[in-house]
């Protein structure tokens, strides 16, 4: 006992000093990290091998700086060209209502279509995207075997656009300030215009989804492929104009239908599109598409359910427009939740592509 004892106390002392010798040497354990990103170092596993200094880059990421400075410079420099082709084109507008026409430089167009058809305190992400199909409406025009100046109208049957002179009256005090917004938002995408394969897309838009955007075959005849159905559950909640209701006397609603007394007690919906919206529809001896329905009657969405008291019906639509392309309140809901304009472009208008500066805008340069 006395003997293992002695041996014990030996070894203590001598771990003693060999713990004092280190730690004069400096060779004790390292202190524990300081910093959340200092630990996260140091509990990353060590490599297997490290490479020679020799071997590696002169100047660490110089190579992948080199290579995005070089690509940032030559969007730079198509956005730059495709601006001075577009600001060479002018859009002759025919202000119907004013029984008078106006030519404006496109990009000055691009804006006045802003100031009609989406509400400027829309966020800047939703005005942009809309400025872009706005603008590759009119040059989509062009490649169509138009003629510059394009010549266009101020209604729904192109696209509503405002003159300058006019949006005072329109916005009164707080014209300079929704002025600037678009003006940004315009400046912000010169020159972009929606492509398909390298074409400039029919870049149709519309107010409020029903949940879901229409093919475009379920309400024109042709099918498109960037004219998908794809849903925008937002404007559900968003839109003012998502549920509204539209109440005739039977014997209007019978009129505009062509069709005879008695014909609304066989309303039936006989299918629906995959957007959701009525596809046909039976009333009386006439079978009409949802389309034809809603037009005929000027109901504001080609969904709808009906309510028959008396001499009167009542229709309840959801949604307004004719839900092809792009919903206007769906992307200003996606912008409010940080999406940017090419994310709102993407998915209203499947498979496309935003470009600058096509090779067959250079026609329009002198």
């Amino acid at each position: 006992m006395k003997a293992l004892g002695y041996k014990l106390w030996l070894s203590i002392v001598l771990a003693v000093m060999t713990g004092v010798i280190l730690l004069l040497r400096g060779q004790a354990s390292p202190a524990p990290p300081s910093s959340v990103t200092e630990q996260h170092e140091v509990s990353k596993p060590r490599p297997a091998s490290i490479q020679s200094s020799k071997t590696l880059p002169e100047s660490p990421g110089k190579e992948h700086r080199d290579f995005s400075e070089e690509h940032s410079a030559s969007v730079y420099q198509k956005n730059k060209q495709a601006a001075a082709a577009l600001a060479k084109i002018n859009v002759s507008v025919q202000l119907v209502s004013m029984k008078k026409t106006e030519e404006v430089p496109l990009e000055l167009y691009v804006r006045g279509v802003l100031a009609g058809e989406m509400p400027a305190d829309f966020e800047l992400e939703a005005l942009k995207a809309q400025a872009i199909a706005a603008r590759t409406y009119i040059v989509r025009h062009m490649t169509n075997g138009l003629k510059e100046p394009v010549q266009i109208t101020d209604t729904v049957q192109d696209q509503v656009y405002i003159p300058l002179k006019k949006l005072e009256k329109h916005w009164g005090s707080e014209t300079e300030e929704k002025l600037a917004k678009l003006t940004q938002a315009v400046e912000e995408t010169t020159g972009q215009i929606i492509t398909y394969k390298g074409e400039p897309i029919e870049a149709l838009f519309f107010s409020t989804s029903n949940g879901y955007t229409e093919n475009s075959e379920d309400y024109w005849a042709n099918p498109v492929p960037y004219l998908r159905s794809v849903a925008s559950p937002w404007d559900v909640t968003l839109s003012p104009k998502y549920k509204q209701t539209a109440t005739m006397r039977l014997s209007e609603f019978r009129s505009r239908l062509g069709v005879g007394k008695g014909a609304e007690k066989s309303l039936k919906v006989l299918s629906y599109t995959e957007g959701r919206r009525v596809k046909q529809v039976k009333v009386g001896n006439k079978n009409l598409t949802g389309r034809e329905f809603r037009e005929k009657l000027g109901l504001g969405s080609s969904q709808f359910t009906w309510d028959i008291q008396g001499n009167w019906i009542t229709f309840t639509t959801f949604g307004y427009g004719h839900g092809v392309g792009m919903s206007q309140w769906g992307a200003d809901a996606m912008a409010k939740r940080g999406r940017t304009a090419s994310q709102i472009i993407a998915h209203y208008y499947s498979g496309t592509k935003i470009d600058t500066a096509p090779v067959w805008l250079g026609r329009f340069e002198s």
